[in-house]
């Protein structure tokens, strides 16, 4: 399998049989362009409404490819960002689509929508859209209080049971597996101290052969590689990506 890092939590994986786009947002490098003018299905992934992980550019490319499938969550329909004849899959958590092809789970977040469990070529891959221990900076604090002003985020939270909700997500996805071969998932240096935290978490939960950070833009590419510190030791592998458009055969 080629996987290549478009931006932000935008990635492209192509199979033997098929190509799977993931939260676009944007293109620096134009790798869509080469990919549309692939000969193989592709299927396009929307997790959330957010505007960095859904773009209504999407829509055009079937002006190119008439055969390409939208696979999107349900609440870019109920926030309105798309008609429900746009897509050709509406999942919420726990919804289930299949094909010849592959096998899609919607599994849970802790922001909008859902991620992503997609089986396809006898391996599990993961996109964790906004599933993160987001509020974990705070868990370090010890002025600890069960309500905090967020001024990364803007908005009030209380980091002990946003924890206890990821990892309440991290204990139903595991209800369904618990290994994955590749898992693209959050390493957001806006966060603050323990911005690794939910990555590590998940480690410490699932079997991963491959862990690919995203979500990173306001960082740097530089700051998502600090997850190598925690990948290493569990002999889980970590792609450092260091450019839009990059590739990686795994």
């Amino acid at each position: 399998m080629r996987l290549t890092y478009i931006f932000h939590s935008g990635f492209a994986l192509e199979t033997e049989q098929c190509i799977l786009v993931f939260d676009y947002w944007m293109d620096p490098a134009g790798v869509m362009p080469t990919l549309l003018q692939s000969g193989k299905p592709i299927y396009v992934f929307a997790s959330h409404f957010h505007e960095d992980h859904f773009n209504r550019t999407i829509f055009q490319w079937k002006n190119m490819r008439p055969d390409i499938l939208y696979i999107l969550s349900k609440d870019i329909l109920k926030r309105r960002r798309a008609q429900k004849e746009e897509a050709d899959v509406w999942l919420a958590k726990g919804g289930v689509w299949q094909d010849e092809r592959i096998r899609v789970t919607a599994t849970g977040s802790t922001d909008s929508g859902v991620s992503w469990m997609v089986q396809t070529g006898g391996r599990c891959i993961f996109h964790a859209g906004d599933l993160n221990n987001w509020y974990a900076h705070y868990l370090t604090d010890q002025r600890r209080r069960s309500s905090i002003f967020s001024a990364e985020f803007n908005l009030w939270v209380n980091p002990e049971k946003e924890e206890k909700q990821y990892l309440g997500e991290l204990k139903d996805i595991r209800k369904v597996t618990g290994h994955f071969d590749l898992v693209m998932f959050p390493i957001d240096s806006r966060i603050g101290n323990g911005y690794t935290r939910g990555g590590r978490q998940f480690i410490e939960q699932f079997s991963v052969s491959l862990f690919v950070p995203m979500h990173f833009v306001a960082g740097g590419f530089e700051s998502a590689w600090r997850m190598r510190e925690f990948t290493g030791p569990r002999g889980v592998g970590f792609w450092s990506i260091s450019r839009n458009g990059e590739s990686l055969e795994f």
